[in-house]
């Protein structure tokens, strides 16, 4: 072969090893996601913890860091219930995310998060530590069967809000639904009806009641499903600190990132990716938080 066709064959193969590269975790990530529902959409619920306007603040951040990541790999991202806090970011939000294994990527998600940081609420610039919490559930489909009873459930309906516009139906359109078995309690708004609200919710809390009987079969349902635990110290996932130095560390994997910024802004692939490669080994913890961190 000639020297043109080494240089050929070299500037080739250099242009397809990304490609390889790409393809090759792609088929890595879908042999990790072969849960029954990981193809499904996943509904997303954040809330924030104790701790009053600091924990807000970190829940809208969390809001956006998923959204972020959303709109990075072309998902939809639908806000289906949006709560203000009093000063600052959310006290809750629901989230209907829609794309391929949405709920088999976003579980890694599910779980209590910690924030350190210099508190820009704080006139004295003090080191401020914020709990919030992200619960990840399947999207159920119309082939699963999940009863409810008419006996078992209230329905409330009130005014919605948001952020206003034209949009904003100002009737009494938004529906809670409260579950007293599970105690679980979902809400929409965002459609334009109390009917379409009403179906969405429903759709909410068959999806929750579905996690929730497959979480109790798996015998782990403390360990997955955030709202069980205290959002606080010693039950957090993933700590993220942005003062003295700039650190993201998931406590389950043992995972790092020093771009604490870039996983803020929606960059957690790699944090996807080692706790699917974790819970296919076992899932044993490696730490329960470093009180340094």
């Amino acid at each position: 072969m000639s020297a043109e066709g080494d240089e050929a064959s070299a500037r080739e193969a250099i242009e397809i090893f990304p490609r390889l590269q790409t393809a090759l975790h792609e088929a890595e990530k879908k042999a990790l996601l072969s849960g029954e529902t990981d193809s499904n959409n996943a509904i997303v619920t954040i809330n924030a913890g104790a701790g009053g306007t600091e924990s807000c603040d970190w829940a809208g951040m969390l809001l956006r860091m998923i959204q972020r990541w959303c709109e990075a790999r072309g998902f939809k991202a639908q806000v289906m219930d949006f709560q203000y806090g009093d000063s600052a970011g959310i006290k809750s939000a629901t989230l209907l995310v829609q794309g391929n294994y949405s709920y088999g990527l976003l579980k890694s998600e599910s779980g209590v998060h910690r924030l350190v940081r210099i508190s820009p609420f704080d006139s004295n610039a003090r080191r401020h530590t914020s709990f919030a919490s992200i619960f990840v559930s399947p999207e159920v489909d119309d082939t699963i069967e999940i009863e409810i009873n008419d006996k078992d459930l209230r329905v409330d309906v009130y005014r919605s809000g948001g952020a206003g516009g034209q949009s904003v139906n100002t009737a009494d359109s938004a529906v809670r639904l409260t579950h007293f078995p599970s105690g679980i309690v979902v809400a929409c708004q965002n459609e334009r009806s109390q009917i379409q609200n009403r179906a969405m919710a429903m759709k909410i809390l068959k999806s929750r009641l579905y996690d929730l009987e497959m979480q109790k079969r798996k015998e782990a349902q403390d360990k997955v499903e955030a709202g069980k635990k205290d959002i606080a110290w010693g039950s957090q996932i993933r700590s993220y600190v942005l003062h003295p130095y700039k650190l993201v560390k998931d406590h389950r994997t043992g995972f790092t990132s020093s771009q604490a910024e870039t996983v803020l802004d929606g960059d957690l692939d790699e944090f996807m990716k080692a706790f699917l490669q974790w819970k296919s080994l076992g899932g044993v913890v490696q730490d329960a938080g470093d009180e340094d961190l």
